[in-house]
């Protein structure tokens, strides 16, 4: 059995997602079998939850061993990890912080597999917010893609505008923030496309929305995607990973340089 208290008010599915991956991946199961309980007493479906409650899932071991990431690199100052799809970010953040005292530094879509960094100390934790807000975090996607691009390397600029109460992105040739996305195509697969994504801006659903915009959306993307690409060959899922991510460390992190952090997923 897995035991945590809501620390906010909020709804049982969103709480599961944010604490808990293995209980996230099972959740409609969990619930028709009776397996999850809030303040002690069984729940049939999603329910609010206030701070202070209690809730309980019961776990199988071979439920609770489901893998919703693996450890990359880890010091006494960072945690690198290769995150699974289908898990928030901030179920991760909750399984490290149950390790000890770590500090969230970005997060990646649920969707979206890849490798993410975490702070161990408060030091550490300004030096990569820094390094992130400064554009010293380098990072690299793998996206598989429906179609071909129309250049096998190429450095995009746009502008992309959010709306925020569809919680979607809308790319333009001349309004809203301006974005930079490269791009190289790694190899040509018929249908679709591998492509090596490297960010030179860091905005809100950019990779998945300028590649959708320059004609070869990510496979399996619901958003931005081909829908009937998606339902022919049963993807629900991006095929997206952060593949690649490099820190040019300052202070006490300088000797982040040296190092390149990579996740082991491929398409």
């Amino acid at each position: 059995m897995k035991t945590y208290t809501a620390n906010e008010n909020t709804t049982l599915k969103n709480f599961t997602d944010n604490v808990s991956a293995q209980a996230s991946f099972r959740f409609r199961i969990l619930l028709k079998e009776g397996r999850i309980r809030v303040n002690g007493k069984r729940v049939a479906g999603d329910c609010p939850l206030s701070a202070g409650d209690r809730i309980d899932y019961f776990l199988t071991p071979k439920e609770e061993a489901k893998e919703a990431f693996t450890t990359v690199y880890e010091d006494d100052r960072v945690c690198v990890v290769d995150k699974a799809d289908g898990v928030n970010s901030e179920a991760v953040f909750s399984a490290l912080k149950e390790r000890g005292e770590t500090y969230f530094i970005h997060r990646l879509d649920r969707n979206t597999a890849g490798v993410m960094i975490f702070a161990k100390t408060k030091q550490a934790e300004e030096e990569l917010l820094f390094a992130f807000r400064e554009r010293r975090a380098k990072k690299s996607y793998l996206a598989l893609v429906v179609g071909t691009l129309p250049k096998k390397h190429a450095v995009e600029e746009a502008f992309l505008q959010k709306d925020e109460k569809r919680a979607l992105v809308k790319i333009s040739e001349e309004r809203g923030e301006k974005i930079v996305t490269e791009y190289e195509v790694l190899e040509e697969r018929g249908e679709t496309s591998l492509v090596r994504v490297t960010l030179h801006s860091g905005k809100t659903h950019q990779i998945r929305a300028h590649l959708a915009y320059l004609g070869a959306p990510v496979a399996g993307d619901m958003k931005y995607g081909n829908i009937a690409f998606n339902r022919a060959h049963n993807l629900t899922r991006q095929r997206l990973i952060s593949k690649e991510l490099r820190i040019d460390g300052k202070g006490e992190l300088a000797y982040l340089r040296e190092k390149v952090f990579r996740s082991e997923r491929n398409f």
